[in-house]
């Protein structure tokens, strides 16, 4: 694939990040627990770890937080980014230790609980050590929504791919 075409689908890849971000935000709270969502935006994120490259995930999860620094707001935005930047991290060692052998559920919902974890350790610095009494209900929900994402991930996989199997990736 091209430089041009490669450049072209990671600002895709963006848009759509962009784009489930905005959605998910508009999404009413479906349950009674403050913070609690589905991280859409994080298939896509997932996605690029798993076809395109760690080096763009993590470049993808930047531009995303920057996105939501700008139209969120300063805690928005690192917290995007800390969580973000775990999950990728956490699902590369998931890769690295079980290779071929672990699901796209198990790597997202594992993916999702550092997530959160990740926003609790910046929000602790923020609040001094008073979010981590919220722990306990963020890996409930991550498992939850990392379910989810993971299974959305599966099924769009060959839309998400196709663009790549065009380019003879």
């Amino acid at each position: 694939m091209s430089r041009t075409k490669y450049m072209t689908y990671m600002a895709m890849l963006l848009t759509l990040t962009i784009v489930l971000s905005i959605f998910e935000s508009a999404l009413p709270s479906f349950t009674a627990v403050p913070g609690v969502k589905p991280g859409l935006a994080n298939i896509v994120v997932m996605f690029t770890v798993f076809f395109i490259g760690k080096r763009y995930a993590i470049i993808l999860n930047i531009a995303k937080s920057l996105f939501v620094l700008i139209t969120r707001g300063a805690v928005a935005g690192i917290l995007s980014l800390c969580g973000g930047m775990l999950s990728i991290l956490v699902i590369i060692l998931l890769l690295h230790i079980f290779k071929d052998r672990i699901s796209y559920v198990l790597l997202s919902i594992g993916g999702a609980i550092s997530h959160n974890i990740g926003q609790i350790i910046a929000v602790s610095f923020m609040l001094n050590g008073y979010a981590y009494m919220y722990l306990p209900v963020l890996i409930v929900s991550g498992v939850v929504m990392g379910s989810v994402t993971g299974t959305l991930l599966k099924v769009l996989m060959p839309v998400l791919s196709y663009p790549l199997k065009e380019a003879g990736k």
